[in-house]
């Protein structure tokens, strides 16, 4: 015996299904790649470096809040309060610590051996290396923070 559905049950059902459709399918969109930002001091005192970050960014087709969100962390010139900061990044599960300076290089360490850490090379990187290196943790090389005549060396660097 056939099912007979009235028209307007039918409607109803139907227009149901399309109204949960784009939420089903937002869903299933995968996360956005976030990076965490960790730095002694403020937006303010990091505008040079952040640009070079974001336009070595762009050059590789990552435009910020298109592709991948950055999440800023500052200590407000504060060291003490760069541990709490980086365990933040940490717990937000972010897919890589960019820090710019030697103090937040070192809380990121501190705080994960699993999560990937972008420092900066400052006037001695060798100190800097030797004061972070282990193998069991992953680092890597990203930008120079110096001259602004370094910045063209610096974008191409990045990622």
């Amino acid at each position: 015996m056939a099912s007979h559905i009235g028209r307007r049950k039918f409607l109803a059902t139907l227009g149901g299904a399309v109204a949960a459709w784009p939420l089903a399918a937002r869903a299933q969109q995968p996360a956005m790649p976030v990076i965490g930002y960790l730095n002694l001091g403020s937006p303010e005192s990091d505008a040079f470096p952040l640009t070079g970050l974001r336009r070595g960014l762009n050059q590789s087709g990552y435009v910020e809040g298109r592709n991948f969100v950055i999440e800023y962390r500052w200590a407000g010139n504060q060291a003490d309060r760069l541990p709490e900061l980086a365990a933040d990044l940490v717990q937000l599960r972010v897919a890589v610590i960019v820090a710019p300076a030697l103090p937040s290089t070192l809380a990121a360490k501190a705080a994960t051996t699993s999560i990937p850490i972008v420092f900066a090379v400052d006037a001695d990187p060798v100190r800097r290396w030797n004061s972070i290196y282990q193998p069991e943790y992953q680092f890597g090389q990203s930008y120079n923070e110096g001259c602004p005549e370094d910045n063209e060396l610096s974008e191409n660097k990045l990622w």
